[in-house]
């Protein structure tokens, strides 16, 4: 509880004279106390000290705080500083944040501040693959926790509608040339046009010049040409499709950033710099010496003078900022992209560090299905986004006889959602659907119960103070502790902490369903109102994940 964590981080300060912040969380059901803190474990080594003594010392002068007053300080080894709350204390306090559950829980950290989020970034004339969607989800997430603390989100989507991946898909387009063309065509295309690529060398002279015409058809926006058509045909008809798959999962971009709109720039900045001396000439391209810094180098302006990846990239940068003058930039993509990420901004650093330190560049693994298959786009065997939602709801029938749109977005969500970012993730549709365990369908059924519960209580008594059993308290604590769970989610650009949170509470509240009938109980206004606000909690927490909850189930 935040009280706890500032009184004890005051006490830290006057008694040791150090900037020091404690974490407070709810204690395991097994220890017989209410809150713990390991602050002591932690200053042992700075103060030279055991931890169960300076525990102890802590605990000692924590008796005589005033705000301390209604928890009582015990020590436990080997350096655990605990709180003992009153049965009336926590009454009170789950009264107060049930009638002013949004004051309780707002945060203002980031009011007045923009945050852009660049998150998914398909190439148009690709289809829509697994990691695709898992970048839409968590990038949804983690916007919507900026929101929640005030800031003004800006989703951002960052795709190349030129390069050699077009010209690949465009070789064996204009081979067959579909009246009706659509985005299957397209995925076939590229496929096809990546083996022709590396099979054949007149077609990898004739890709490579389609290449040089395709950008020039975009940067000049020429029409009327049988190239220029097809191809505008085929970038109209991707992004079309992606926001239509986009609207399936709930996901709304403020901002489309193709490539071609930040080349230039991009070009623009590096030569400048190029005279700077930030860039260098390397047998007639521009690369930037990473190895000057630990990274590597790399090629952002190449022999024919076109700006590679890694140009574009510095465009972009600056086209956001141009944009948006903005406080943070989130930038999420796969791990394969750390090093690269690395030497751009660093480059960046040299002449641009505000930027830079505005920006964090997330990274995530990659997502498989069971038996961890290798699957690539460039081999046409990759599992595409709308495939998984496919599974979803085939396991969701198969399982249940049920259709329902909203509980098989739920499944998807939460079954990437749960996972730090980072790690490969097994993805299991069977398991994700699942009313039991760490999945979607199952906090949203705890959620339909604890409805359903408010439905059958008619209106209550105003609730007096009363001895609260081991699961109301075990609830209470852990629905007063929401509000640091959303800190720590934003603190660290991590909503598998808030997934977390929100199954730990739900199996509270499933031991508080079984131990304490509501309807007709003497503590019917105190339990009624346990369930009310933790209905409150999975409503917006769940919000916050990009789930909704459903009338039934």
């Amino acid at each position: 509880m935040q009280e706890i964590k500032n009184e004890l981080k005051n006490l830290i300060k006057n008694l040791y004279g150090l900037d020091f912040e404690p974490d407070v969380t709810p204690s395991p059901d097994n220890i017989p106390t209410d809150f713990s803190s390991n602050a002591p474990l932690k200053l042992a080594k700075e103060l030279h000290n055991a931890p169960i003594k300076i525990a102890e010392e802590l605990a000692e002068n924590a008796k005589g705080n005033d705000v301390l007053k209604n928890f009582t300080p015990t020590v436990s080894n080997p350096g655990f500083l605990n709180f003992i709350t009153s049965d009336e204390y926590l009454t009170a306090k789950i009264a107060d944040f049930t009638e002013n559950f949004e004051k309780n829980i707002s945060s203002d950290e980031y009011s007045g501040k923009t945050v852009i989020c660049e998150f998914s970034d398909p190439n148009p004339f690709k289809v829509l693959h697994v990691g695709h969607l898992y970048t839409s989800i968590v990038g949804d997430s983690i916007s919507k926790l900026y929101e929640y603390a005030g800031a003004k989100v800006i989703r951002a989507n960052f795709g190349g509608d030129v390069g050699l991946h077009v010209a690949k898909t465009m070789y064996i387009l204009m081979q067959k040339n579909p009246d009706d063309l659509t985005i299957e065509d397209i995925a076939k295309c590229y496929v096809e046009g990546t083996a022709a690529y590396e099979d054949d060398e007149a077609a990898k002279a004739e890709i490579t010049r389609l290449n040089k015409e395709i950008y020039k058809i975009n940067s000049e926006d020429i029409h009327g040409t049988p190239l220029a058509d097809l191809y505008w045909k085929g970038r109209e008809l991707s992004y079309a499709y992606f926001n239509d798959f986009y609207a399936r999962i709930g996901l709304k971009f403020d901002k489309y950033y193709p490539e071609s709109t930040v080349a230039g720039l991009g070009l623009k900045t590096v030569k400048e710099q190029l005279e700077k001396g930030v860039y260098e000439l390397s047998d007639g391209a521009v690369i930037f010496d990473g190895e000057k810094f630990g990274l590597h180098t790399r090629v952002f302006i190449n022999k024919e003078g076109v700006p590679t990846y890694e140009a574009k990239d510095v465009g972009l940068i600056f086209t956001k900022w141009n944009d948006y003058h903005f406080d943070k930039s989130i930038v999420i993509t796969g791990n394969e992209q750390l090093d690269y990420m690395k030497v751009v901004l660093k480059s960046v650093e040299q002449y641009a560090k505000d930027l830079v330190d505005k920006t964090n560049h997330l990274t995530h693994g990659l997502v498989k299905l069971p038996g961890n298959v290798k699957m690539s786009s460039r081999k046409g065997n990759f599992l595409k986004a709308v495939d998984v939602l496919d599974l979803i709801n085939e396991a969701l029938k198969s399982e249940y006889n049920s259709e329902d749109e909203t509980v098989a977005l739920a499944a998807t969500k939460y079954a990437f959602l749960k996972y730090k970012m980072g790690g490969n993730i097994v993805f299991d549709p069977n398991e994700s659907v699942k009313m039991t365990g760490n999945s979607g369908p199952y906090l949203l059924y705890s959620a339909v119960r604890a409805k359903k519960i408010l439905e059958k209580v008619g209106e209550t008594g105003d609730m007096k103070p009363a001895e609260l059993n081991e699961q109301e308290r075990t609830l209470t604590k852990k629905i007063l502790f929401y509000k640091d769970a959303l800190s720590e989610a934003l603190a660290e650009i991590a909503p598998h902490r808030l997934a977390t949170y929100l199954y730990e509470v739900a199996q509270d509240f499933s031991r508080f369903y079984e131990a304490c009938p509501v309807a007709g109980s003497e503590k019917e206004a105190i339990r009624k109102n346990l369930v009310k606000i933790y209905l409150d909690v999975m409503t917006h927490g769940l919000n916050l994940l990009g789930i909704n909850i459903p009338e039934a189930m």
